[in-house]
């Protein structure tokens, strides 16, 4: 997410589990479409006035899912057997912002994983009395039931640099379990990069942050320089890194890093962008600003699935972060024949789908 305060133009002026669905077998798809599958299999919105959601399909069957809510004040969860379900399933508060210093504004980007027997909520917060100076915080519960036990904060997750950084998400790969997220890193005349590290623990960096991509290409400069939102699927023997680019309105679309399995993925030479957005807005389907996506997989326990916001209209009144109806949807992701994802374009909304607003 980005947001358009004094200090953030002044920077332009100036200056990745099962979550993540890496621990999935990785074998090849047949190539399909993922617009014609997915809209036969699922209607959008999944879930309305939820951005940059996460979906977390656990051991124990059932589907959790977190995003941001419109009011920025509130970590929410719901659980179902399907993802469908998520769309009429309860929500409960996990955690609300605190009514003084940190973690007091600006509830951003939640997401949920499951590690080493204990549940992890990764999310960004301002401060109650500067709700820009957001920063990078973990919850864990020790119960084996989420929607129980007791949310314990463990803390900032500290970085390089103590600067605007948030969209935190975690995965393993051949044993190691990383952090990857977004910040403003001091000297560089944009809004955010995208870095790795390794962890010592679920909620501590155990290593000097790589960067791996900043905003150069004119997609991702659109409003604000931005690269955020990173999530990772690993299939095919290559790492993908998706992210989200440019400012939160029409022009909000996702980019793609690569990388060999066998790489040394904190070597920021063993990732390649993209040149070219792989997921944009569509007049077709009148889908607007899809982003900050996440990856889960279907009820079939194969077939991979992309999760993401977008809203339904393309003129917005006033800060984007202000207009409420970015919408969680659902598709699935299809696959080509050399083995690197086929996003498509995001699917039209369902004729059930009521009205934009």
């Amino acid at each position: 997410m980005e947001h358009t305060d004094p200090g953030r133009r002044g920077v332009l002026a100036g200056a990745l589990a099962l979550g993540a669905a890496v621990g999935l077998p990785a074998v090849a798809r047949a190539a399909e479409s993922p617009a014609a599958a997915s809209a036969a299999r699922y209607a959008n919105p999944l879930v309305r006035r939820r951005a940059d959601p996460h979906i977390h399909r656990h051991t124990d069957g059932h589907y959790y899912f977190t995003a941001t809510v419109p009011e920025y004040d509130r970590i929410v969860l719901r659980r179902s057997r399907t993802l469908r379900g998520l769309t009429g399933a309860a929500e409960s508060v996990l955690w609300w912002k605190h009514p003084t210093g940190d973690m007091g504004a600006h509830i951003w980007a939640p997401e949920i994983h499951h590690i080493d027997g204990r549940w992890y909520v990764y999310f960004a917060a301002g401060r109650a009395d500067d709700i820009w100076k957001i920063r990078m915080y973990v919850l864990e519960n020790a119960h084996p039931d989420p929607f129980q036990g007791t949310w314990t904060e463990k803390g900032q997750i500290t970085t390089a640099w103590d600067t605007f950084s948030l969209d935190a998400s975690t995965f393993t790969h051949r044993g190691v379990r990383y952090l990857t997220w977004a910040q403003h890193e001091p000297g560089i005349d944009n809004n955010t990069n995208l870095y790795l590290a390794p962890m010592a623990n679920p909620w501590t960096i155990g290593g000097r942050p790589v960067r791996l991509s900043s905003p150069t290409y004119d997609w991702e400069t659109r409003g604000f320089k931005v690269n955020e939102g990173p999530s990772v699927i690993a299939r095919n023997g290559r790492v993908f890194m998706t992210y989200s680019a440019s400012a939160t309105d029409s022009t909000y679309c996702m980019g793609l890093l690569t990388a060999g399995a066998g790489s040394d993925l904190l070597d920021p030479g063993s990732w390649t962008k993209s040149p070219a957005p792989v997921f944009t807005s569509s007049d077709a389907t009148r889908q607007y600003g899809p982003g900050h996506n996440s990856f889960t997989v279907a009820e079939d326990g194969r077939t991979d699935v992309l999760v993401y916001h977008a809203r339904q209209y393309k003129e917005i009144t006033g800060d984007p972060l202000h207009d409420p109806n970015r919408h969680t949807r659902i598709q699935v992701l299809g696959w080509n024949a050399d083995g690197t994802p086929d996003f498509g374009v995001p699917v039209a909304d369902a004729a059930t789908g009521g009205t934009p607003r």
